[in-house]
């Protein structure tokens, strides 16, 4: 949760809470992933915003997995609220959406070995047509 609230004060927005809720949310899903025996990058279609991570050949924490979101940043462009062309960038403007105040996140290492890893946000952000801060 540190990288993501480090990115939200550079930013100057208001630092995300822990939920024990949203944690409960993402490890239902997280589990429900490895007990299919595999980590594919399936998004859970809940009712809250949503960051989902695979990664394969280690041990991926949390924190890699939030760097790696945060790092989107390079190719978000504030003026035109959009990404570079065939590049992501909303798992980072979900982290900095202004809204969200609550976080809950889970990790689970499938079957295959790969990670698996889901953070919900509430209230969700990544509306379309606005800006995250």
């Amino acid at each position: 949760m540190m990288p993501q609230n480090d990115a939200r004060a550079r930013l100057g927005l208001r630092p995300l809470i822990w939920d024990s809720k949203l944690q409960a949310f993402a490890e239902d899903w997280a589990n429900q992933r490895a007990r299919y025996g595999n980590c594919y990058l399936q998004h859970s279609n809940g009712p809250y915003g949503e960051n989902i991570f695979w990664g394969g050949g280690k041990a991926w924490s949390p924190a890699e997995a939030a760097n790696a979101w945060i790092e989107e940043r390079n190719w978000y462009n504030y003026g035109s609220n959009s990404c570079q062309s065939g590049q992501q960038c909303g798992h980072y403007t979900q982290i900095v959406w202004r809204d969200s105040e609550r976080i809950g996140c889970a990790r689970v290492t499938c079957s295959s070995g790969d990670v698996f890893m889901t953070c919900n946000y509430d209230p969700p952000g990544n509306y379309i047509g606005e800006k995250p801060y």
